[in-house]
């Protein structure tokens, strides 16, 4: 238990022996306490390389402590408290005064006294031992053969000693050893006299949602004037990566995330933990919690068991850990689950990734390959199932090749035929129009949604994508390929697809919505922030995602074809709503970048496809 102040610490050893004799040193950083036997008690310090043996001081006993000492107003500080019981052997010879002329009753008084010292030492791990001299008087009426007698030092800020240091004491003669660890910085703030420690000072978080700038605005309450230290976490044990922010994008938020703070110092202060997005209110919660169902991904692949027979192996990754089941099915209609295979993920180990991503493994034994199985998975709190993730099989593929190149055979004429149908419909354009208009193989689009995409966008996207791959365009959607994103990357397959334009020519098609114009003026403030404090980007919160990285993606090329003077080469934007479609009203990372309304401006658009992909890019539509 701490005391208030050392008058307190004096009082209670008082109560343990009838008299007290006080002496501090001269820096007022220790003090000394000998039972009513001693006399004249000092303390000093003592080299431990010169240690001298005790003086006619055979130490019993060592019982070690730590205290809290408070002086006046002054912050607390870590005290170190001895507590030694000993034996003082008589001295053969010890000091008389010279008593001649006095009476009998005088001489009875106290003209008889021994000199004597004992050492004591302690350190802490990486230090070299510091030892302390006690030095005193045996009272005449207490010297006898062998004198017991108890002896307190208590030693302020010990050398090397901070909280939950483990420390040694340790005697000379006889040879003691007592271990003692000093109370951990949580059990001393949990004290009464936290606000006298300065170590237990902590800043306060303050979270505030900004729903106009789509962003939460933290703030930080303390006594210190200099700002406070502060990492991000996803749980509260999960890895803290340090964060230099005060603000965090809305769509970044996940339920889980905490947000450790503390103060610099030359000790190791007290960190505070606090998790603003767990208890909020329910418009905000059902917010952040889709936001982590957003970025949950799951990946299917074979493994081996020991017996060298096949397994289904499956992993699900997510911001934070999830509660739910996985079990196996097999895509007919739809998914049928193989019964008596349901995996519990919170059963299952969780680990984080340097990512900060939790992720966990299972997998289903004795499941048949042959027939490609898939996952589904099912999350707490949502009523709808994810999935089916499936597991394609190579061998079985194999044996289908034979039946899609009859397939090719057979529709060989009609692709022709369509090609040529096509051919002479664009030749007629160009005499309409007064221009001829290269033809070449049809030309790779890529689709890209917004990041916000809800079920009326996803659905537009998808019509979007199959009018154009019916009009003869190679198309690749993001929706359309989840699984390979899972498997290599968003960004890796953003690359890929990349790659495809530059072979076979083509266009990146981006659709907007409101909350894709709104995320591209954040990004475009981050980018000119970022350049501003050339911090490359590191504080920026990423969540990997299959989805909405491949739009912040898009983003980042965009505006590096800006740089290079090459605007509109290789992108599109389309919307399918009211969207302003004047350059004034686009962000300025969209400015010069042609834009077509949908539906009204779909032929505009296949025109533009068209005729785009054998060359630069023409001025934006409307």
């Amino acid at each position: 238990m701490f005391l208030n102040g050392w008058s307190i610490w004096c009082l209670i050893l008082s109560l343990q022996v009838s008299a007290c004799d006080l002496k501090l040193s001269g820096d007022d950083s220790q003090e000394v306490i000998c039972s009513q036997h001693l006399s004249n008690c000092t303390m000093e310090d003592e080299l431990y390389l010169a240690l001298k043996k005790n003086d006619f001081v055979d130490i019993q006993k060592l019982t070690p402590d730590f205290e809290l000492c408070c002086k006046d107003k002054a912050p607390c500080r870590l005290c170190l408290v001895i507590d030694a019981e000993i034996i003082v052997r008589a001295e053969a010879d010890s000091e008389y005064e010279d008593h001649s002329g006095m009476d009998e009753e005088d001489y009875t008084e106290d003209t008889r006294k021994q000199k004597a010292s004992m050492t004591v030492c302690y350190n802490a791990e990486h230090f070299m031992p510091t030892c302390k001299r006690v030095k005193f008087i045996v009272k005449h009426a207490a010297i006898t053969q062998q004198t017991k007698a108890k002896v307190s030092m208590l030693i302020t800020e010990p050398a090397g000693v901070s909280f939950s240091t483990p420390v040694h004491i340790f005697s000379v003669q006889p040879s003691q050893m007592k271990h003692i660890t000093a109370p951990s910085l949580d059990k001393v703030c949990s004290q009464k006299l936290h606000e006298h420690v300065e170590e237990c000072q902590v800043p306060r978080l303050l979270s505030v949602v900004n729903e106009e700038k789509d962003r939460v605005e933290m703030k930080f309450v303390g006594r210190n004037e200099s700002p406070p230290s502060v990492c991000l976490q996803y749980e509260q044990r999960g890895k803290c990566k340090s964060w230099n922010n005060q603000t965090i994008p809305l769509y970044s938020v996940a339920p889980c995330m905490c947000f450790q703070v503390w103060y610099e110092g030359n000790q190791s202060y007290r960190h505070s933990q606090s998790c603003p997005f767990r208890n909020t209110s329910k418009k905000y919660a059902d917010l952040f919690y889709r936001n982590m169902l957003n970025n949950v991904s799951v990946s299917v692949s074979q493994g081996q068991m020991s017996n060298h027979r096949s397994m289904l192996s499956w992993n699900v990754s997510a911001p934070c850990r999830l509660e739910g089941e996985v079990w196996p099915c097999h895509r007919e209609i739809r998914c049928r689950e193989v019964k008596g295979f349901r995996q519990q993920l919170a059963s299952g180990a969780w680990r984080q990734d340097k990512g900060q991503l939790w992720k966990i493994m299972g997998s289903f034994q004795d499941i048949d390959l042959q027939r490609s199985p898939c996952v589904m998975v099912k999350v707490n709190g949502i009523g709808h199932d994810l999935g089916p993730f499936c597991f394609n099989n190579t061998d079985r593929w194999r044996w289908s090749l034979l039946v899609v190149g009859v397939m090719l055979l057979v529709c060989l004429t009609a692709i022709i035929s369509y090609v040529l149908h096509g051919f002479v419909k664009r030749c007629m354009w160009s005499c309409h129009h007064g221009r001829f208009v290269k033809v070449g193989t049809p030309c790779h689009v890529v689709l890209l949604s917004p990041p916000d995409a809800n079920a009326g966008v996803s659905e537009s996207v998808c019509q979007l994508g199959s009018l154009l791959s019916n009009h003869g365009f190679s198309v690749s959607v993001d929706q359309w390929s989840r699984k390979e994103q899972c498997t290599l990357g968003p960004l890796p397959w953003l690359h890929s697809q990349l790659l495809e334009l530059k072979t076979q020519g083509g266009r990146v098609v981006l659709v907007l919505t409101l909350k894709a114009l709104k995320r591209a003026e954040e990004w475009t403030w981050w980018y000119k922030e970022a350049i501003k404090t050339k911090s490359g980007g590191n504080d920026y919160p990423q969540i990997c995602s299959p989805y909405s990285d491949v739009f912040t993606a898009s983003l980042c090329l965009i505006q590096a074809d800006k740089e290079q003077g090459r605007a509109g080469e290789r992108f599109l934007l389309v919307t399918f709503d009211s969207h302003p479609s004047s350059d004034k009203s686009l962000p300025q990372l969209f400015q010069g970048v042609p834009l077509f309304h949908l539906p009204s401006k779909t032929r505009a658009l296949m025109t533009e496809l068209t005729v785009g992909s054998t060359g630069r890019g023409s001025s934006q539509r409307t």
